[in-house]
């Protein structure tokens, strides 16, 4: 992509509504805009890392052998009176009638839909296990809508539901969900804690919340330092397997990390002292494991080998996609502005030209944009008539992870200039090496 002709209305001051970093920086790089209370347009670069972000949900949940489906946005309120959720929701719940009379509503969550095509279609314990997942807008009407997209009322999010015959099969489900989760956020450059939680509307007694620690975090949390030294790294691990999906569950939830709703002062003391943290974390996803609640009010039954009749064990699982970004932006970034991990990066490489209109610059330009767009990759081609520094302002603040400058001084001496967003080193080489480094990260960062 060329910046002259990219759609990217950057702002020079910072809105006066914006009151943490990621939605301050999210305005000025004209990723959104708010179109009402806690609802925003999502702006070409926005839109850009939230597919990737999704991309590498949906590769995830691929490896882990779950299907991908879509449930539509506004369910009938038949179904929640069924379960017994219509009513004790809340106000959260945006409740609306069509034009026949009927009472709808814009799903916040979709336990009661899920479990409407399950108990349709399947009969058999032989068609079980069976998880299905969806990547689609919700909304739940927050009260105080606040912070951009950490804080929204329509967001898009990830919620994925398993069916099983046993708890056990069930529980081995909720870990194939921590794993893969592990694996997700790790790909996006997070270290995501899973901590216990409170189950809340959904319901059951299993439940992790996964939290990327950040000052400006809704809630406080208690851990022991040991965990942010766990890695999942690159490991292979067979999602079939219950032993292996249960020794990542108890290495990553061994040590005691729970948010305020769960903490237990007693338990934080065993502890020792030197390793006790308190701080604040973004929640950014949930697994919960509910037993029967929603097939025991639905009846969503299956037909055992015994011929018997049984209620199937439910899990549901959610990751939000657009709260990732906000999360990503206040764990990385700095003074100039926002800093992407490369797994998540809108564009992978900056090309700045820093004198539009001489030849040998533009024709280098040319050169490079061609050859790291046929190594697969997607540059952003500054090609404006703009002065350095407003080129480089424009870089840093939008945060691709390197950038490759180009300038008539350099090009006398067969060299362009590599910089890493992160670390701020530069490093002078010919122009095929700076491609051919480019495309070596980015290699290490595919799925």
């Amino acid at each position: 992509m060329r910046l002259t002709r990219y759609f990217l209305p950057v702002l020079k001051e910072t809105p006066a509504e914006a009151q943490i970093v990621s939605h301050r920086l999210m305005l000025r790089a004209g990723m959104i805009k708010q179109a009402a209370a806690g609802i925003y347009s999502w702006l070409p670069l926005g839109y850009k890392v939230l597919r990737r972000i999704e991309q590498i949900v949906h590769e995830e949940q691929a490896r882990a052998g779950h299907l991908a489906m879509l449930m539509p946005t506004v369910q009938s309120a038949d179904l929640w009176r069924e379960s017994g959720r219509y009513d004790a929701y809340g106000e959260e719940m945006l409740r609306i009638k069509d034009r026949s009379g009927r009472d709808m509503l814009f799903t916040p969550t979709a336990e009661e839909l899920i479990t409407d095509i399950f108990r349709a279609n399947v009969s058999s314990y032989k068609d079980l296990p069976l998880t299905m997942y969806q990547i689609q807008w919700k909304f739940r009407d927050e009260i105080r809508p606040r912070f951009g997209v950490m804080r929204g009322r329509e967001f898009l999010m990830k919620d994925g539901y398993n069916f099983d015959l046993t708890r056990e099969d069930a529980l081995h489900g909720y870990n194939r969900h921590l794993v893969s989760y592990l694996r997700t956020y790790e790909r996006m450059g997070l270290q995501a804690i899973p901590m216990r939680a409170d189950s809340g509307p959904i319901g059951g007694d299993d439940t992790h919340e996964f939290l990327v620690l950040a000052e400006t975090g809704e809630s406080e949390v208690f851990y022991d330092s040991q965990i942010t030294d766990l890695k999942f790294g690159d490991r292979e691990v067979d999602y079939d397997s219950v032993e292996q999906c249960q020794a990542v569950l108890e290495e990553f939830t061994s040590r005691y990390a729970r948010t305020d709703e769960t903490h237990d002062e007693a338990k934080f003391a065993d502890v020792p002292e030197e390793r006790r943290r308190v701080a604040r974390g973004i929640e950014v996803g949930q697994i919960f494991y509910f037993g029967t609640k929603y097939s025991d009010a639905l009846g969503a039954t299956v037909q055992t080998k015994d011929g018997d009749k049984v209620p199937v064990h439910m899990g549901s699982h959610g990751i939000g996609v657009s709260r990732l970004l906000g999360a990503i932006i206040e764990a990385s970034h700095d003074d100039k502005g926002i800093i992407w991990p490369e797994g998540v990066t809108p564009f992978h490489c900056g090309i700045v030209n820093l004198k539009q209109g001489d030849d040998e610059a533009d024709t280098a330009c040319e050169a490079l944009y061609k050859a790291l767009t046929a190594a697969g990759l997607d540059p952003l081609y500054d090609d404006r008539n703009e002065r350095a520094g407003g080129k480089f302002a424009t870089m840093d603040l939008i945060g691709l992870p390197w950038r490759i400058t180009v300038g008539p001084r350099g090009l006398k001496n067969g060299v362009v200039e590599l910089t890493s967003r992160r670390t701020g080193e530069s490093e002078e080489m010919p122009p095929e090496a700076a491609v051919a480094r480019i495309v070596e990260i980015y290699a290490a960062h595919r799925g």
